[in-house]
């Protein structure tokens, strides 16, 4: 569902405690509501987090739903979780695979993959509802142009922590002592955490950067409220603890280590240089990246027409 056509979030000034405060634009696509948070024009990237969506909640009426149409990545994984509904993932490796709250799909688009993402005819049959978060995640140089590939994860394989009121699913990555089964090409930390009112939960300490992204509720942070729809960046070294507010609170929470170096972004492509970002907009505009998504072959996105955006450790400038 990426579209980089969508103005980027604002950046208020932070409160002690937190480094930055990031508030996400709204972006409408044809009746149901997109949220970004990254990339922002202060901050581009959470560790290798580049991107990161919410979509919904929303609901379609009988006979709608999410159709978008077969496009091209390169340099990056697509990570997608969902907290309501189901979408029907293709791509050109062949993979046909739905999922539904709590699964992970995670694409590595590595040198070069299509897919489409849309809603199954059965779910169609009636009024339903989509809710989740869709977030990039750059690749490391020396796996830019590794070959593409596509894993599932059913929720039940992802590990669960409860304590202290705190239910966290661990989504990919290592932390809290525990670890996820997605194989990741650098090292990060995802996950998913539901508070019961007033329950604590810190942050990673050994991770270089880390942000939280409020989705219900609100949380507390050295003594300062935030509501839902904030994606709070916290400051490298400090220790830091999230607190929920009275109706609890529900957090995704993301980080890792710096990228190793500056990225450049164009529609849905991310590259350590222009030169690759080039390459792939004249092999999508020639013949698709001869990338054809199998059940879905009479449709593709075109290239876009816009400027091609560097980014330097974190700093967008165009």
């Amino acid at each position: 569902m990426s579209n980089l056509d969508a103005a980027a979030p604002d950046c208020p000034e932070p409160p002690p405690g937190v480094e930055l405060v990031l508030i996400p634009r709204t972006h409408d696509i044809g009746g149901f509501e997109v949220r970004r948070a990254l990339p922002a024009q202060q901050r581009q990237m959470v560790g290798p987090f580049i991107f990161f969506d919410q979509m919904g909640p929303g609901e379609f009426l009988t006979g709608k739903g999410v159709d978008v149409r077969p496009h091209p990545h390169i340099g990056l994984s697509t990570v997608t979780y969902l907290f309501e509904g189901e979408i029907l993932h293709r791509d050109s490796l062949g993979t046909e695979q739905a999922i539904a709250p709590g699964d992970v799909n995670w694409m590595t688009s590595g040198r070069g993959i299509s897919h489409s993402e849309r809603t199954a005819a059965q779910r169609r049959a009636g009024p339903h509802r989509l809710s989740g978060i869709q977030s990039w995640v750059a690749l490391p140089k020396a796996h830019e142009e590794t070959a593409p590939a596509f894993v599932h994860h059913p929720s039940a394989t992802l590990p669960v922590l409860e304590d202290g009121g705190v239910r966290l699913r661990l989504i990919a990555g290592t932390g809290w002592g525990a670890q996820a089964p997605v194989q990741t090409l650098s090292e990060l930390f995802y996950a998913d955490a539901v508070l019961a009112p007033g329950a604590g939960l810190p942050m990673p300490d050994g991770q270089e950067e880390r942000g939280a992204f409020v989705m219900d509720g609100e949380v507390e942070v050295a003594g300062v409220r935030f509501e839902a729809g904030r994606m709070l960046v916290f400051r490298a070294g400090d220790r830091v603890s999230l607190k929920a507010g009275p109706k609890g609170a529900r957090l995704l929470l993301l980080g890792g280590a710096a990228m190793d170096g500056p990225r450049y972004l164009f529609w849905n492509f991310v590259a350590s240089s222009r030169e690759r970002i080039e390459e792939a907009k004249a092999a999508w505009a020639r013949d698709r990246m001869g990338l054809v998504v199998p059940g879905d072959e009479q449709e593709w996105i075109p290239l876009p027409e816009r400027k091609v955006v560097r980014a330097a450790e974190g700093t967008p400038t165009s």
